[in-house]
């Protein structure tokens, strides 16, 4: 069974929007990330972010951090209106996401990587899919902008697994989902 390693850029007042425009940029923590994306062997979107992602990923060359592995590597794509993508190697999930996700972490193969697509992020961890949820903080407040959670989204409780300070004051904070008896 494969794992879901969901990867979300999180400001302290929990905007998740548009990270582009406040993500502080941190060589160690993207170190990291590239450590990580070597070991999955797929990457998992919402049709936003993907749509972002297709627009500027292609025209990257080897020479940029992370650019072979987000062209080579398989994409899925979670959309009802996204009939044929075109950045190589996606895949378009039919029918239910949730439905599409289980089958998928069915197959055999490594860790899949889920990378923002927040409302996805959260039907995902509803339907008790996302074996890891790392949040990576900047110390940053947007004031506005759209949020991890919004009000009335409890989804239980999680556990600490790893906590790691950056220089510039970004704090990756990795949990999985509480198991309860």
């Amino acid at each position: 069974m494969r794992k879901l390693s969901a990867w979300l850029y999180v400001t302290l007042d929990g905007v998740v929007e548009a990270p582009e425009k406040w993500v502080l940029p941190d060589d160690t923590m993207f170190e990291q990330q590239t450590a990580d994306y070597a070991g999955s062997d797929a990457l998992l979107l919402g049709r936003r972010t993907y749509e972002v992602f297709a627009a500027s990923w292609p025209q990257r060359g080897s020479d940029v951090a992370n650019a072979d592995w987000m062209n080579n590597t398989q994409k899925y794509v979670a959309s009802t209106t996204l009939e044929s993508p075109e950045w190589q190697n996606t895949t378009v999930l039919q029918g239910d996401a949730s439905e599409a996700v289980a089958r998928l972490k069915q197959e055999d193969g490594g860790t899949i990587t889920l990378n923002g697509s927040a409302a996805l992020l959260r039907s995902l961890l509803k339907a008790e899919l996302v074996d890891e949820l790392r949040l990576f903080l900047h110390p940053v407040v947007q004031g506005s902008g759209q949020r991890l959670f919004g009000e009335g989204e409890g989804l239980g409780a999680l556990d600490l697994t790893d906590c790691h300070a950056y220089d510039t004051g970004v704090v990756s904070l990795t949990y999985q989902p509480t198991v309860r008896s």
